[in-house]
């Protein structure tokens, strides 16, 4: 159901006879319509360049130019294609009205007209007229409605990613590089690629890309190319219109249409198949693409950041991804390393994964604990900096508020820093030393590496940097070991 206009509608009426252009003028003001008046085709044309009517009342029989050429010159112009025209001639044989039909009319009146059928035609129209534009209007909201909730979704996925990660923390000189290579490309419009192992963060590289961007109020569309099922990569990228294939029920924005203006970070870009990854390299070289099931072309204002864990060169040798837009994505790489290559980072890593998890848990704050660095920085992390988050989280739950104590396949449960593992080397053959140590070695050994730790800990047995928790054993066992080998706090002067 539609609306009447809150003001009067603007109707074009153009008749080279003088008395039946008055008779018309006349009848639509009357009726509360405004009316602009032209007694030939050039005074039309002139007049919808001025000022876009509502609807045109168009007679076919004039001189220089007639009705048809008229409508079909106002056609022309994509502006003026939802015009309706109607025809208005003394003539009413089959083959003028096919013309004027062709020509782009909607109606045809023949003269002498009735005033009741010129007002009945004319309001039918005008209403279609809002009819259409209501319908296209609520399709466009629809379609923004569509592209907002892609973009809250790809959001989500975003947040849940991003929280194996937080910001890009951390002092090392590998991570000082990334930093400054982020800072040189950011404001440029190149292609990055991302290089490195599952978990080591390069999403948040991408994410420090757009915020640093001339892009950074637009979106950043994440895209996990390894999730996407080989047939629905062309509709998840490009979009696809209604009926398209089996299961388009309607229309719907691709993530490059929802990236419009901002970033796109296509994640594991080795995994696209090669028919698509020539429509990938067209986007790039042409920033053109379109809908699956649709003629229209759309343009694509969006820079694209890829990133992979796979070897693109030896793929481009196997035949297995295009060599022209393997240069392309590869105009700045940049390298992340593996978190076994960065243990410098662990100490602000590990910080502030700690404050992330209490906060998202709800968790009393544990103690983060020089024995437990120790411990992290001697783990070989496979599964990188999203293995640590998770590492961390599972501690902070164990904790309850106490000192933070992680479980590591493989780490040295007694290491506690670079100069205290000193003393849990085994000797090698070029040392000079035997292979093997003896009983009486191992006690000595054991005996020096306490009586250091106590040192460090100014004989502090238990409670926070005390012995104990540098040790990472309980203070009744650590006392049980100082009265083994008989050490006892120095009496002070």
């Amino acid at each position: 159901m539609t609306t009447e206009p809150s003001t009067p509608e603007d109707i074009l009426v153009v008749d080279d006879t003088p008395a039946s252009l008055r008779l018309l003028t006349e009848l639509l003001v009357k009726h509360g319509y405004r009316v602009r008046p032209a007694s030939d085709g050039h005074l039309a044309l002139k007049s919808v360049a001025a000022k876009t009517p509502d609807l045109i009342l168009l007679d076919i029989s004039m001189p220089e130019m007639d009705g048809y050429e008229v409508c079909r010159r106002l056609k022309a112009d994509e502006k003026n294609q939802r015009i309706p025209v109607i025809f208005i001639s003394s003539f009413s044989d089959t083959q003028q009205k096919v013309t004027g039909f062709a020509a782009g009319g909607v109606d045809y009146i023949t003269k002498p007209f009735e005033a009741e059928e010129v007002l009945a035609r004319v309001k039918t129209h005008l209403r279609l007229r809002r009819a259409e534009e209501l319908e296209r209007a609520f399709d466009e909201i629809q379609a923004l409605k569509s592209q907002l909730e892609l973009r809250n979704d790809y959001l989500q996925e975003a947040v849940v990613e991003a929280k194996a990660f937080g910001d890009l923390v951390g002092q090392s000189a590998v991570l000082r590089h990334i930093v400054s290579q982020v800072d040189m490309v950011a404001p440029t419009e190149a292609s990055v690629l991302i290089l490195g192992e599952t978990g080591t963060g390069k999403e948040l590289v991408a994410h420090e890309i757009h915020r640093r961007s001339k892009r950074k109020d637009g979106p950043l569309v994440r895209v996990n190319c390894a999730s996407i099922p080989r047939e629905l990569f062309e509709s998840e990228f490009f979009g696809h219109m209604r009926g398209s294939f089996t299961g388009a029920v309607k229309d719907r924005a691709g993530r490059f249409e929802t990236a419009e203006g901002g970033t796109i970070f296509l994640d594991e870009v080795g995994e696209i198949p090669l028919d698509i990854q020539n429509k990938l390299l067209r986007v790039l070289q042409e920033k053109r693409y379109e809908r699956v099931g649709d003629d229209r072309t759309r343009r694509a204002d969006v820079r694209i950041i890829a990133a992979t864990n796979r070897d693109l060169k030896q793929a481009v040798a196997a035949g297995k991804f295009r060599e022209d837009l393997f240069y392309r994505l590869n105009v700045f790489p940049i390298q992340v390393p593996p978190l076994r290559e960065r243990l410098d980072d662990i100490p602000a890593l590990a910080k502030h994964f700690v404050e992330l998890s209490t906060r998202d848990l709800k968790a009393a704050k544990p103690r983060l604990t020089r024995a437990g660095i120790a411990k992290l920085q001697n783990y070989d992390w496979p599964g990188n900096v999203r293995e640590l988050r998770n590492v961390i989280e599972r501690a902070v739950i164990l904790a309850r508020g106490g000192a933070l104590d992680f479980d590591l396949p493989g780490a040295k449960p007694e290491a506690i820093s670079h100069q205290l593992s000193a003393f849990t080397q085994q000797p090698t053959a070029d040392s000079g030393e035997p292979k093997f140590l003896t009983e009486a070695e191992m006690e000595r050994r054991e005996r020096d590496n306490l009586l250091l730790v106590l040192q460090e800990a100014n004989w502090k047995i238990k409670g926070p940097d005390g012995a104990a928790e540098l040790l990472g054993v309980k203070p009744t066992t650590l006392l049980a070991r100082m009265k083994k080998w008989g050490l006892k706090k120095p009496a002070s002067n």
